[in-house]
Parts: C-alpha cells; structure tokens; sequence
C-alpha cells in the first residue's frame, strides 16, 4: 500500500470511532509509531481536522465528513464474499440488514467495478446447511440477532422465551455479554436472571425476544473474550475435537465452525468445539480417507459405527443382488 492510499485509509478509520489509538493504526496498517504520528501530521497540514488527547488517541473534530466513498474492486468483491456467508451464517434479521448495505455500496461503484460483480456473483456459493433448517419457523423464527445487537450496543435487559434440548420452553430476563458462532449456530451468552449464572443460548431455540428497554450495570459482568475462555476449559457439555484434513481433498475449501486450525504441510489440524459428536461424524464422512480423527476416542467409535452400519448395508444389497 502506498502513502497516499494508507492516509486515506487511516482517514475513514479514523471516523469509524469517536477516538482511535496510534497503536491501533499502526497494527492495522503495521507501521512504527513514528509513521503513525507523521501520516497524522500529513492529514492535518492537508487541513483536516484532528484532535487528540494524551493518553487516549486521535479523533476527528465533529462536522468533518469524508467525501462519498469509493471501493475498490477487491473491496467490492470482498463484500460480496461477506454477503454470501451472510446468507447462510446470518439469521433473517441480519441477512435483510446486510442486503440492504450490499445495495447501497452496488450504488456507489462505477460501471466496471458493477460489471465486475456482476460477472463474479454467480462463481461463489457457501454449501452450509443448519441442523435446524426443517423447523417450523412460526415456533422458532430465528431472526432476532439483529435486536440482539441493538440490546448489547445500549447494555439492556432482553426477555426471552427459550426452548432447552428437552422442548421444555421457558421465559428468562437475560444481560447480555455477547453472540458468538459455534457448532453451525450463532449463541447468545449473557447472565440469566431465573438462573442467576451465566447461559449459553442457542438463538434458533428461541421462541420470542423483546428488549425490556431496561439498562443494567455491565461491569460486574465477565466480558465475552472472558466467558470464551472459561467455557472452552470447564464446560463439559463442549467436547474438543482435533481432526486431521488432507489439504489436496478439500481443494482450497474453507472449514467453518472451527476454533483453530494449523497448517501441517500436507495436512491441516482443525479444531472444534462440539455439543454433538453424531452430527459431526456425518460430516466427517463425506471426507473418508482424507480425514482421520485425532481426538476424541469416542468420536473415533461413532465414525467407526457408522462406516460398519454403512458396509452391512450395502454388503446386504450386494448379497441380495447375488441371490436374484
């Protein structure tokens, strides 16, 4: 990236928040400091307007806006990518929010960067299907992440009628902490009232949401990053699985869901953290030889019990076959 295109970089970031650290532009952008102080100087002898505070970072006076902005065609093409995940990976909320952005930054590209998009739209699928696509969408709507944000953003109170792996439903004031994605689902984590400890819901299980308006006090509560941490290291509902891929099988595919992966060469380490070893085994199986589980043994014996179901199946075919 050249000068000029890293100052106006470091301009529109400087107006995605109200103060930014040096440190922060100068890890985006992997500068020294000392650049991050030079660019700044740059900008403001070009007359822009920015203030700082010692100890606290750089902002941008208020009443100062850049100019429409224009992306490139790897920009563009990046937020196509985004949208197709979107599509699959986000609840109806979130889909119709992100369509609406998508169409905005469509209006703004020129003729060639729209005949790029154009041309490259119908080259980029995402095959990911949900556990729980067959549900009845008037019980479980599954469009509420979009109200979700709104409640962590302002640090209130949502209500929310859930329905646990028992089907027994029931109607929980939760503080929210965070959504994060795992195990082909997005889940809310937040302190729960009725159970006076933190929870884990999964957001297709719930049945009804609506924001309470009511703020709570956010910092006797653990954050997100903290509850990460702590849920993959004592919650035993969570099973860690390492998996072996051969790279040359999944053709430069991307694995989703994953909380690691390590390039081994010809293989690749992935790791996940699963509630349902069956579901995963499923999966696994399209891969046959090009995938060996590491860990755990018990997932080891699924696969194993299914590839022996699958055998005496068509072993049974073949037999019957011979027999006519």
């Amino acid at each position: 990236m050249n000068r000029i295109d890293r100052l106006t970089a470091i301009l529109i970031q400087l107006q995605t928040k109200k103060v930014v650290k040096a440190q922060e532009i100068a890890d985006r952008f992997e500068i020294s400091l000392r650049t991050v102080y030079r660019d700044v100087q740059a900008l403001m002898e070009a007359g822009v307007p920015i203030g700082s505070e010692a100890g606290k970072g750089y902002f941008i006076v208020d009443g100062y806006h850049l100019p429409p902005v224009m992306f490139t065609q790897d920009e563009a093409s990046a937020m196509l990518l985004a949208g197709k995940l979107v599509e699959k990976m986000g609840d109806k909320s979130v889909r119709q929010a992100f369509d609406s952005a998508l169409q905005k930054v469509k209006a703004v590209l020129n003729e060639t960067e729209k005949d790029h998009i154009q041309n490259l739209e119908p080259h980029i699928e995402i095959y990911l299907r949900s556990r729980y696509e067959h549900r009845d969408r008037d019980s479980f709507p599954d469009h509420f992440l979009t109200e979700i944000q709104r409640a962590l953003a302002k640090k209130q109170v949502l209500i929310i009628d859930y329905c646990n792996n028992k089907d027994e439903v029931t109607r929980r004031e939760v503080e929210p902490i965070g959504i994060f994605y795992y195990s082909m689902a997005w889940h809310l984590i937040g302190w729960c009232r009725l159970r006076n400890d933190y929870r884990d819901f999964r957001s297709d299980r719930i049945k009804h949401l609506e924001n309470s308006g009511r703020t709570f006090e956010s910092h006797n509560l653990m954050s997100l990053q903290e509850y990460y941490n702590t849920i993959f290291q004592n919650n035993s509902s969570l099973i860690r699985v390492s998996v072996l891929f051969d790279k040359a099988a999944l053709g430069g595919r991307p694995i989703f869901g994953s909380i690691s992966q390590t390039d081994l060469g010809d293989t690749l380490r992935v790791e996940f953290m699963m509630d349902n070893l069956r579901h995963l085994a499923h999966w696994l199986l399209m891969y046959g030889r090009a995938v060996e589980v590491e860990s755990p043994d018990e997932l080891k014996a699924i696969m194993a019990e299914l590839v022996e179901e699958l055998a005496g199946h068509y072993n049974g075919q073949v037999i019957a076959g011979r027999g006519g």
